[in-house]
C-alpha cells in the first residue's frame, strides 16, 4: 500500500510539472513571433511524461502540446511568411507525436524485456556431480541423470545421438575410420 501511495504521488508531481511546463511553452509561444516554431519545446514535457507509471500519460501530454502548439498560432504576433508558419507548426506536431509514440513503444518493449528476463531459468551455481556416471546430485541428496536434472531446472530439452569416439568404441564392426556409421548397400 505504501508503495502504491509512492507512485501515485510520484505519477501527480509528473502530471503537475507537465502541466505547468506546457503552460509555460505556450506563454513563451504567445509572445514570439509566428515564424518561429514555438510548439517544439513540448516534446520535452512527452519526455517528462515517459516518466510516469501511467500508460496513456504521454498520449494525454501530446495531445496537451498539440492543442497549445495550434492555440499558440492563434495567440502569437503576426510574423513570418504563412506557409512557413504553417509549416513549422506541422512540423512541431509530426515532432511531438513521434517523440509520444517512440516513447511509449520503448516503455513496451523495456517492460517485456522485464517479463522475459523473470521467466528466464538460467542454472548457476555449483552442482555436485559424479566423476565416474556423471549422475548430479539435487537438492534432496539424490542421484539423477544429468538429463533429467537440466531438464527439470531449465527449459532445456534434450535428444540423443552417439559421438564419433564411442561409436568407435561401443560399435567398432558398424562404423568406418572416421567414426561415422556405414550405409548398407
Amino acid at each position: 500500500m505504501k508503495n502504491y501511495k509512492k507512485i501515485k504521488s510520484s505519477d501527480n508531481k509528473i502530471i503537475a510539472f507537465c502541466i505547468t511546463l506546457s503552460i509555460a511553452i505556450f506563454i513563451f509561444d504567445s509572445f514570439v513571433e509566428l515564424g518561429v516554431a514555438g510548439g517544439v519545446p513540448h516534446i520535452l514535457v512527452v519526455l517528462v511524461s515517459l516518466r510516469s507509471s501511467r500508460k496513456k500519460m504521454p498520449i494525454y501530454i501530446a495531445l496537451l502540446g498539440s492543442t497549445l502548439t495550434l492555440a499558440g498560432f492563434y495567440a502569437s504576433p503576426y510574423g513570418g511568411e504563412l506557409w512557413k508558419v504553417i509549416l513549422n507548426r506541422l512540423i512541431a506536431l509530426f515532432a511531438i507525436w513521434t517523440t509520444a509514440i517512440l516513447g511509449i513503444q520503448k516503455r513496451t518493449i523495456l517492460v517485456e524485456k522485464e517479463k522475459a528476463l523473470g521467466d528466464l531459468k538460467i542454472l548457476s551455481g555449483l552442482l555436485p556431480i559424479c566423476a565416474s556416471c556423471k549422475k548430479i546430485r539435487d537438492e534432496k541428496g539424490y542421484w539423477k541423470q544429468i538429463e533429467t536434472y537440466i531438464q527439470n531446472h531449465s527449459e532445456a530439452e534434450f535428444t540423443h545421438s552417439i559421438c564419433q569416439k564411442c561409436a568407435k568404441e561401443l560399435y567398432p564392426d558398424l562404423v568406418d575410420e572416421n567414426g561415422n556409421f556405414e550405409q548398407e548397400s
